[in-house]
C-alpha cells in the first residue's frame, strides 16, 4: 500500500483536530485525486473511475460482444467495438468529408490537415502525428525488430510491414475496386487507387494551391518550394528531391561503367 493510502485510511480510523485541514494536505499529496488504488497507488478524482481502473487488475470484462465474443471492461469500449461490425463512421473531417468511427481517428486525421506533429524524436528530432508512429521510428535507431514471418523467420519492425510481407506467401488481395476490379493488399492502398475515379485530391500546397490525390505527391510538391533534396548519389554526390529521379540518375552510372568495360 502507498504511504498516501496509509495516510488516508489513517485518517478515517483516528480523530484529527482539524479534519478538514487534514484532508485538503492530503488530496494536495494525489494532484486533488482522492480516490487510491490499493494495488498499485494509481489516484483518481471519481470512485466511478477507480472502479474502471481496478478491473485492469481483477481481469473483469463485463460487457460482451454479441456478435464475436470479444468482451470489454467498459460499456462506451463496447459501443466503439461495435462500429467495427455495422460500419457506423460517426465522426466526420469538415475539410475533406472522411468519416471515422472514433472520435481519437478524427483527431489524429485533423493532424494531415493542420501539419501538426507533436510526437518528437530526441535522438534525431524527427516528428510525428502520432506516438504509434514515433514508437515505429524509434526501432529504426534500436534496430529492434519485434515481429516475425512465421513462414520465413523474416522479421520486422512494426506489425503491418509483417502483415504486407504474409501476403506475398499467400497472395492474398483482399480488397477489391467496385469500378474496375482491381484488387489490394492493403484498405489504404485501395483508397488511394479510388481517387484515380473518383479525381479526388485531399491535399493541398499551402504555398501555391496544387492540390494532390496522395499525401507522399504533396510533399515531393513542397520540395520544390523548400529546394529540400535528400536522395544523394553514392557515386557522385548529386542530391535529389524524390527517389525516382535518384534512380534514373544512377543509371547514368551504369552505363558509363559499361562503356568503359566494353572500351578497355
Amino acid at each position: 500500500m502507498s504511504e498516501i493510502a496509509g495516510e488516508l485510511l489513517a485518517s478515517d480510523r483516528m480523530p484529527h483536530p482539524n479534519l478538514k485541514e487534514n484532508y485538503k494536505k492530503i488530496k494536495k499529496k494525489t494532484n486533488g485525486k482522492s480516490y487510491l488504488c490499493g494495488l498499485c497507488g494509481s489516484s483518481f478524482s471519481r470512485n466511478s473511475n477507480l472502479k474502471i481502473h481496478q478491473k485492469i487488475h481483477t481481469g473483469e470484462k463485463p460487457f460482451p460482444c454479441e456478435i464475436c465474443g470479444w468482451s470489454f471492461t467498459q460499456s462506451v469500449t463496447l459501443k466503439m467495438h461495435l462500429r467495427t461490425h455495422t460500419g457506423e463512421k460517426p465522426y466526420s473531417c469538415k475539410t475533406c468529408g472522411s468519416a471515422f468511427s472514433q472520435s481519437i481517428s478524427l483527431k489524429i486525421h485533423m493532424r494531415t490537415h493542420s501539419g501538426e506533429k507533436p510526437f518528437s524524436c530526441e535522438v534525431c528530432c524527427a516528428s510525428f502525428s502520432e506516438n504509434s508512429y514515433l514508437k515505429k521510428h524509434m526501432r529504426t535507431h534500436t534496430g529492434d525488430k519485434p515481429y516475425s514471418c512465421h513462414m520465413c523467420r523474416l522479421a520486422f519492425s512494426d506489425c503491418s510491414a509483417l502483415r504486407r510481407h504474409t501476403q506475398t506467401h499467400t497472395g492474398e488481395k483482399p480488397y477489391f475496386c467496385k469500378v474496375c476490379g482491381s484488387s489490394f493488399t492493403q484498405s489504404t492502398c485501395l483508397k488511394k487507387h479510388m481517387r484515380t475515379h473518383t479525381g479526388d485530391k485531399p491535399y493541398s500546397c499551402k504555398m501555391c494551391g496544387s492540390s494532390f490525390s496522395q499525401n507522399i505527391s504533396l510533399k515531393r510538391h513542397q520540395r520544390i518550394h523548400t529546394g529540400d533534396k535528400p536522395y544523394s548519389c553514392e557515386v557522385c554526390h548529386l542530391s535529389f528531391s524524390d527517389s525516382r529521379s535518384l534512380k534514373k540518375h544512377m543509371k547514368t552510372h551504369v552505363a558509363d561503367k559499361r562503356n568503359s568495360e566494353a572500351s578497355s
